[in-house]
């Protein structure tokens, strides 16, 4: 009869959209062709036209349910992806990260009152350079911490050391205070998980709500957030919190709108706990200058550098290229351009999480162990200076061993100590530091915590890969 067929179509289940199979979609085709020409046409012989061009035609309808359901997934936020997702995020006022720059938080001293401008410049040993995205002042001490981001977007590791690129008078010196490594165009699992974060944004006066407003500013690459509502002190995540105060971790962004967006969904009168204070004005109508102006205080993360040992089978099989895709491969899983989410303030690290990232790289890629090790958590404690390969130590607290990772202000990555004893080690990298504080950490744990002031950081240098 006119306007029927006997070709299954997609139907809507309690369990989602649900496509025929292709043979049943055969199956409805060779009825209708019967039909049209009276029961005439034999199907029993594939290589007839007949039985051709059912077969194609069933391909045809049976690719388009599949892309019609596709579509219709799309529309759940938990499967979404690509143009689909960023129409679910603009319901928010959200937009997909593009590729984000490293971010650096450099301590510069100089004069009192020495400016230093946006876009004034420093370089790390690697070549890259990094630009001041906000002006600051120098205190009266000389002293004041600015945020540069790297002129290059993705993930460039954080340097361990950076030199003034662009001299400005009264600007003397700057060193590493912290970082955040840099992101390349946001996953689907990652714009899904901000996008889930910031739903909150919309609210006011309660936690999520003030992580949201801060996750949406520009550059911020995390952010932590918690309070501590009872009238004395309180530990959490390894930070001791003042008595109703609201502690906000942030990564990332400029401190004035990252102060704004604190200050426009906190509840009034609370206090606050962190190492850097900003002043915000409250510029709604019905104030005229001067506006009434507020310190609202936050905390910008330590960078608790991240070691990685990385043990596989020996064998003919693996490349001569086997620590820099071992190394790419875990960077890839930290920074979640995997697909999956990074290592954040406040998260733990597992080791098993990078399991599956080394696995793909090929069946060369036998692991046998994966472990980890963090800066902020050290073995050992000491006073050390480097000449060469030569590190000479002294006041140690804990234990020094062969195959820790050596960290220090002017030590670089991936410095590994394989030899040695007593007051005196060899190192894998040679360099010259002046002695310093230092410390040493065993990458033996299966996962490490890291504390809510605590930004992870990893250089490629930082994963070292072992032959069994």
């Amino acid at each position: 009869m006119s306007g029927t067929t006997s070709v299954p179509t997609i139907s809507f289940t309690t369990n989602g959209f649900v496509v025929p199979a292709e043979s049943a979609i055969v199956t409805g085709l060779q009825t209708d062709w019967n039909a049209a020409f009276d029961g005439n046409l034999d199907f029993s012989i594939p290589s007839t036209p007949q039985s051709q061009l059912v077969v194609s035609q069933a391909a045809i309808l049976g690719d388009m349910d599949n892309q019609l359901v596709q579509l219709f997934n799309s529309v759940d936020p938990a499967y979404a992806f690509g143009r689909m997702q960023d129409a679910i995020g603009r319901i928010y006022f959200l937009e997909r990260n593009p590729a984000q720059s490293t971010i650096l938080e450099i301590a510069c001293t100089g004069l009192s009152g020495v400016i230093i401008p946006i876009g004034a410049l420093v370089v790390d040993p690697s070549g890259n350079i990094y630009f001041c995205t906000g002006q600051i002042t120098l205190a009266a001490n000389g002293t004041g911490t600015a945020t540069f981001a790297a002129q290059n977007t993705g993930p460039t590791p954080v340097p361990d050391t950076v030199s003034i690129y662009q001299a400005i008078a009264g600007w003397d010196t700057v060193s590493v205070s912290s970082g955040a490594v840099g992101n390349v165009v946001e996953s689907r699992a990652a714009f899904e998980a901000r996008r889930e974060a910031t739903v909150a944004a919309n609210g006011a006066g309660f936690l999520p709500a003030i992580r949201g407003a801060v996750l949406k500013v520009s550059g911020v690459l995390d952010a932590y957030v918690t309070e501590n509502d009872t009238a004395s002190p309180v530990t959490v995540g390894g930070v001791t919190l003042a008595a109703n105060s609201l502690y906000v971790c942030v990564a990332g962004g400029a401190s004035a709108a990252v102060a704004q967006a604190i200050w426009t969904k906190k509840n009034p009168g609370c206090a606050y706990t962190g190492n850097t204070t900003v002043v915000v004005q409250d510029t709604n109508s019905g104030y005229s200058p001067p506006y009434p102006s507020y310190n609202v205080t936050f905390e910008i993360p330590s960078g608790s550098a991240v070691c990685f040992n990385v043990t596989i089978v020996n064998s003919a099989q693996v490349p001569s290229t086997a620590q820099q895709q071992i190394a790419n491969a875990i960077q890839s899983g930290f920074t979640g351009a995997d697909g999956g989410l990074a290592a954040q303030i406040g998260s733990t690290i597992y080791a098993s999480r990078y399991y599956a990232d080394v696995a793909l790289l090929g069946t060369w890629a036998q692991i046998v162990t994966i472990q980890v090790g963090t800066s902020l958590s050290p073995t050992a404690t000491f006073t050390g200076a480097i000449s060469g390969t030569t590190l000479t130590v002294s006041g140690v607290t804990g234990t020094i061993a062969i195959g820790q990772f050596v960290y220090g202000t002017n030590v670089l990555p991936g410095t590994i100590i394989t030899a040695g004893s007593g007051t005196s080690w060899t190192v894998a990298v040679s360099q010259t530091v002046t002695s310093e504080a230092m410390s040493s950490v065993a990458a033996s744990n299966n996962d490490v915590a890291m504390q809510i002031n605590w930004l992870p950081t990893l250089q490629n240098a930082d994963i070292n890969v072992i032959l069994m």
